[in-house]
């Protein structure tokens, strides 16, 4: 499989229920970069609980973050792409309001919430800065947004529907996401591709969720996760294990690292 680039989701693929990478996760990609291949993140999460884990493996490589809506430098964290959705948030505040939910505004200088929880408390451990705000969004003074994500605990197209003529719209189990219109992983990837002077068809991506299905459908190779909905293993061309086994490592090591074969004398 000629393969020069592959672009890896985190929750759910690279990373444990427990937020850690394996020792074989991290070795498989190793790797791959000693072969020449470029190793990109591409995550969901905003860019200051994705760059520590970044470090960790070592990669050089631009970091694909908020579902697409922000691209950022290896070096120096600053982004070098962002894509900013507007919504009527008066409307916006309303139809949420009128659902047990809690609403979280990524911007471009920081996080936004109505209330706290378990896993923003991880964002503020694992990228050491708080939300800029907790509260009543309607008086926060927030701009330059990125990413709203509505969660409700459970699907809410219903609701979710209200915002598909305005802007892109992620739905999930527990909610859903809203970003900017043509947003997504792949629209950032085909940027990050084009700039590299790689072809789509040289190219791998390995995810596990609904933000990773367009990705997975459009590149050259798409790879899902044992874990993954049904939904995302139907347009895959490969379904490797599943994250908590070492299903990406599994995938790389079968079909991406190139064996070693001794010259002939």
């Amino acid at each position: 499989m000629n393969v020069r680039a592959v672009f890896i989701d985190m929750d759910g693929t690279l990373l444990k229920a427990s937020n850690e990478i394996s020792q074989r996760n991290i070795e498989a990609i190793n790797r791959l970069v000693e072969q020449g291949v470029q190793v990109f993140l591409a995550t969901g999460r905003h860019y200051e609980v994705t760059a520590p884990y970044h470090k960790q493996i070592g990669l050089r490589t631009p970091m694909i973050c908020l579902n697409g809506a922000s691209i950022h430098d290896a070096e120096t964290g600053k982004a070098t792409q962002m894509k900013t959705v507007r919504l009527d948030d008066e409307r916006f505040h309303h139809l949420t309001a009128e659902h047990p939910c809690n609403v979280i505004v990524h911007t471009s200088d920081g996080l936004y919430c109505k209330e706290t929880n378990e896993e923003i408390d991880y964002w503020t451990k694992v990228g050491k800065i708080p939300p800029r705000y907790i509260g009543d969004l309607r008086k926060a003074a927030y701009q330059d947004v990125l990413k709203y994500s509505v969660r409700t605990g459970t699907p809410s197209l219903e609701l979710s529907a209200m915002f598909h003529q305005e802007a892109e719209v992620i739905d999930w189990n527990d909610g859903f996401e809203i970003l900017a219109p043509k947003v997504s992983k792949w629209s950032a990837i085909k940027s990050l591709l084009e700039e590299h002077g790689i072809s789509p068809k040289e190219a791998a991506a390995i995810g596990d969720g609904p933000n990773d299905i367009e990705m997975l459908r459009n590149i050259g190779t798409g790879v899902a996760m044992g874990n993954a909905g049904d939904q995302v293993k139907a347009v895959a061309d490969f379904i490797t294990g599943h994250h908590e086994n070492d299903g990406l490592a599994e995938f790389i090591e079968r079909y991406l690292i190139k064996s070693y074969e001794p010259f002939a004398i």
